[in-house]
């Protein structure tokens, strides 16, 4: 679930942008055209780890706005947001929140891979990204999408290509192939030249169809 990002809930901005800018500006022509185009804005996070997973887990499937009501109705029921509350709360509770069966099952395998130590959270920093998703996607309800969304919001990994964005493909067929449809493959061969900064070269493309900063 993609939310607009409101400054009080920024928390770090990456390192890497600056340098990522300068580079995709050199490297590709259609980077130079937009990058100066949103100023200061840059990629940021909302900090937590288990709060962006279990936002993604909310989201699906439904419109960013009932996204936004279920979350806010769920959030209220554990005193923190934590992968220990979420074990404690009642079923019937969740599904009164608008979770469905399925989404509540997720939540809770998601808490108790938090809480039982099966993900190597003080690990990451020094992981490799397909290592990282190889962990996610073994939780219920995550698949690679969400995992790359991760990597890129949450972890602030510099080079992740999502291919399976379909924003990311919409973006690179409006601004590089006048609207034609467009493979993977020519996606990949787009990408060659973003490489190391692929995640910021993503961001910017996200923004050329939505000026509007998103948060996972």
């Amino acid at each position: 679930m993609a939310t607009s990002i409101k400054p009080a809930e920024t928390v770090a901005i990456p390192y890497f942008w600056e340098e990522a800018c300068k580079h995709l500006m050199k490297k590709d022509r259609v980077m130079k055209r937009l990058i100066p185009q949103f100023g200061d804005a840059c990629l940021q996070t909302r900090g937590d780890a288990f709060v962006t997973l279990a936002r993604s887990i909310v989201g699906q499937q439904i419109s960013v706005k009932s996204a936004q009501t279920v979350w806010d109705r769920f959030a209220l029921l554990p005193r923190k947001m934590t992968p220990a509350n979420v074990l404690k709360l009642k079923v019937d509770d969740m599904r009164a929140a608008g979770l469905s069966v399925r989404k509540v099952e997720y939540l809770v395998d998601l808490a108790l891979h938090f809480d039982n130590g099966a993900l190597h959270v003080k690990d990451w920093d020094g992981m490799g990204d397909e290592e990282i998703i190889a962990e996610l996607v073994a939780i219920r309800g995550i698949g690679r999408w969400t995992a790359e969304m991760f990597l890129i919001f949450h972890l602030m990994r510099p080079n992740v290509l999502p291919l399976d964005d379909d924003g990311l493909i919409q973006g690179i067929s409006k601004n590089y192939f006048s609207d034609d449809v467009v493979s993977r493959s020519d996606a990949r061969e787009v990408a060659a030249a973003w490489a190391p900064y692929c995640s910021v070269a993503t961001w910017y493309i996200w923004r050329s169809l939505d000026p509007l900063p998103v948060a996972y």
